[in-house]
């Protein structure tokens, strides 16, 4: 009776340490590709706020600004503070702005002064939220 017993005692022993022995396996992932996807997400970031910055900068937007009463100077700072889906929004506005501006086009189409209040709007709200 007594072996019966050590053998399901070594066995609960092993199965209670197999759980920890795994944990303790390398990871799938090597810290370089790690930090080269973090990396690409930093640089993603980046590209999508000089995108909204490019637009606000812009002559045509910045009639637009004065003529319905915004300050591009806070809305310039607000970029600074986007993430996530706000700012992915607000870059897409940007790079439709920049492809309806593209050209030389000097002339303001309804819907791109459209495009513009609405990329400064969602600006303003992150600015007012914070």
């Amino acid at each position: 009776m007594r072996t019966p017993t050590t053998v399901l005692a070594i066995l609960l022993t092993l199965a209670a340490a197999a759980p920890s022995l795994h944990a303790q396996s390398p990871h799938v992932a090597s810290q370089a590709a790690l930090d080269a996807a973090i990396q690409q997400h930093v640089d993603h970031t980046a590209a999508q706020r000089a995108a909204v910055l490019r637009v606000l900068d812009r002559e045509e937007v910045k009639a637009v600004a004065g003529r319905v009463g915004i300050d591009l100077t806070t809305a310039s700072t607000a970029v600074a503070t986007m993430q996530g889906q706000e700012l992915a929004a607000a870059a897409s506005q940007a790079q439709q702005v920049e492809q309806a501006l593209a050209g030389g086009q000097s002339k303001l189409v309804i819907s791109t002064t459209t495009i513009i209040i609405a990329l400064l709007v969602i600006i303003l709200l992150v600015v007012a939220i914070d």
